[in-house]
């Protein structure tokens, strides 16, 4: 049984293949073109899960589409006659792309694939409760749903068990905690549905002094964690921006313009912003435990990828345990709408894997094979050393413990917006530089993003208070007292951004600005070369961590082939890029000529 799930037309757009109820194959379209968020069709996507699933289109029993586009589209209609004659603009522009495209999902499924079968609609929010419960661990849980909108949904929450999900009760549009979030990414000047992380990551920088405004006035929120948002401060509903000049004269000001100059406003802005939404979410949390009785959480939807506050649920919150979606946006929408036709749909069974889940690493895009490597490297004249693999994890982790900065391409690209050791750039956790020279050479972003940490499953309880595994970077903790520094009085009264360049712990590199840190826990079972790294890493530092950021520059999606690694490795300051068990030194390298048209000569296993 071959079932394609398929989301595309709002953001990150994306391709899921299940066989017999296992998740085969799963990529962002970005990958593929380049283009950052990609929403457009799917296709290349598309074609590799079915090269990698070794089936042809005729092959597909079903085909899934992750939300239900005549509904949507009611939503907008609706939203737009109760705003009428206001936002005219925002309806014709929308109104283009509707009647091009999305209200002909089963023709544009047919003209781009040429596939004439049963397709399949789940509602959006069922699509990500399918693609939080299904590959979890646990036979039955509670799951939590949370994002901009849907088709009217916003917010669900119900139970999963067995095979069979219940959604139990929900929020709708306007009302979204996504939107309000995405709202203040508007206003600090990020780019929404891209940006959102980029505030998550400024909040440690500010004061919460906001929150009651915010709560005063833009947010009726419950002690169930139910609330309502004031849409006389907001714009989205029917004009071209997230908010308004009553949000402008409330917090004193215009918008700040994308690129200028940071202000302590902003940074107080982004950590209001944060502690509201995580009170929402803390409180939906306790609610759901309350009225399902279930001691396990599940998540997605946009909100869930807020690794702050998915951190707080797990310390705080009444669950025993939560496991989170690590493709937990839009393009998760494929794999829950695929997964969904082969549990809730065709009925068949569902045993739950205990301790391991079956998203597998999420280690779910394309792969290169030794002599697809070894042809692009000698189609183009690239000088490389090749390595054994004994020698491999000892010579990089030689590398990092020098201070250099090496680009990690192995195994199969992850699926979900983290990189998780198959698409990375890795360095040296103990350097006290490394976040600067990472930030401003390598990644070419803004100087206050911190880096996460790669660190040892069996370790990572040596230094982080967190008790359990973290394999798809979506949880944070702290760093544990005894590896922090002690701050003398003059760093103890550093203010916002002054913050900085301060040395925190052992590991500063990866340690924010609060002592906390974004944990990937590394496993010898999902990626065994890649835990071999760190443990050579720690054979010579007594360190079980390192820096691991994702194999791409600002604005540009994470690399998937080795064409595009090799293109990042030249147009950055990196030292050093590993291949597969190719070793390439920048020094070596020939000049790089970016306007070349560089030709894919090889062709997917």
């Amino acid at each position: 049984m071959n079932i394609l799930g398929i989301s595309c037309y709002y953001h990150d757009a994306a391709a899921c293949l299940v066989q017999d109820g296992k998740i085969v194959a799963a990529a962002q379209e970005e990958r593929f073109t380049r283009k950052k968020h990609d929403q457009d069709f799917p296709k290349n996507a598309i074609d590799y899960c079915l090269k990698e699933g070794q089936i042809d289109v005729a092959n597909l029993d079903y085909v899934a589409f992750y939300d239900k586009p005549f509904l949507k589209f009611e939503r907008i209609l609706e939203t737009y006659v109760a705003y009428a004659p206001k936002g005219l603009r925002s309806f014709q522009m929308a109104m283009q792309l509707w009647l091009r495209k999305k209200l002909w999902i089963p023709d544009l499924i047919s003209k781009e694939i040429n596939y004439d079968g049963d397709i399949i609609y789940p509602e959006h929010h069922e699509s990500h409760a399918a693609s939080a419960f299904f590959p979890s661990p646990f036979q039955e849980a509670a799951f939590l749903t949370m994002d901009g909108v849907g088709e009217w949904t916003t917010t669900s929450y119900g139970t999963g068990k067995g095979n069979r999900l219940s959604i139990e009760a929900e929020l709708h549009f306007p009302h979204s905690l996504g939107l309000l979030y995405s709202a203040f990414t508007y206003y600090t000047g990020f780019k929404v549905n891209s940006g959102e992380y980029k505030i998550m990551g400024l909040a440690p920088y500010g004061e919460p002094k906001y929150v009651q405004t915010i709560l005063d006035n833009l947010v009726d929120l419950k002690e169930d964690g139910s609330f309502r948002l004031n849409m006389e401060y907001f714009n989205y509903c029917a004009g071209l921006t997230m908010t308004n000049g009553k949000f402008d004269k409330l917090f004193g000001g215009p918008p700040r313009v994308g690129e200028s100059e940071l202000t302590q406003r902003e940074m107080d802005l982004t950590r209001s912003i944060q502690e509201v939404t995580e009170e929402i979410v803390l409180r939906t949390a306790r609610h759901i435990h309350k009225e399902t009785g279930m001691k396990q959480l599940c998540m997605a939807g946009g909100v869930a990828l807020n690794c702050v506050g998915n951190g707080r649920v797990l310390r705080e919150g009444p669950f025993d345990d939560i496991w989170i979606q690590p493709a937990a946006g839009d393009a998760g929408g494929a794999l829950g709408a695929a997964i969904f036709t082969w549990h809730q749909v065709l009925g068949n069974e569902r045993i739950a894997a205990n301790k391991s889940d079956t998203q597998r690493g999420s280690y779910l895009g394309p792969g290169y094979s030794e002599g697809e490597i070894s042809q692009f490297l000698n189609d183009h004249k690239l000088p490389y050393e090749k390595l054994s693999e004994k020698e491999l994890p000892t010579k990089v982790a030689d590398m990092i413990v020098s201070d250099k900065v090496v680009g990690w391409f192995q195994g199969r690209m992850e699926f979900g917006p983290r990189a998780l050791g198959g698409r990375s750039i890795i360095g040296d956790a103990r350097s006290a530089n490394m976040q600067k020279v990472m930030n401003l050479k390598i990644k070419y972003r803004e100087s206050f993003r911190p880096f996460a940490p790669s660190v040892l499953e069996e370790k990572v309880s040596d230094f982080f208070d967190i008790d359990r595994s973290s394999p798809y970077m979506l949880l944070v903790a702290q760093v544990r007292e005894d590896k922090k520094r002690k701050m003398t009085k003059e760093e103890d009264g550093l203010f916002g951004i002054e913050k900085l360049n301060v040395q925190r712990s052992v590991v500063p590199a990866i340690t924010h600005v609060d002592y906390s840190a974004r944990i990937q826990t590394v496993s010898k079972e999902t990626n065994p070369r890649y835990h071999d790294l760190i443990s050579s890493v720690e054979s010579k530092t007594d360190c079980p961590i390192i820096i691991n950021t994702s194999f791409n520059v600002r604005g540009e999606p994470i690399v998937c082939t080795p064409m595009d690694a090799y293109k990042c490795f030249m147009r950055t300051e990196m030292d050093y890029l590993v291949l597969g068990n190719f070793l390439l030194d920048k020094t070596k390298q020939p000049k790089f000529h970016d306007d070349i048209d560089w030709k894919q000569t090889y062709e997917l296993d």
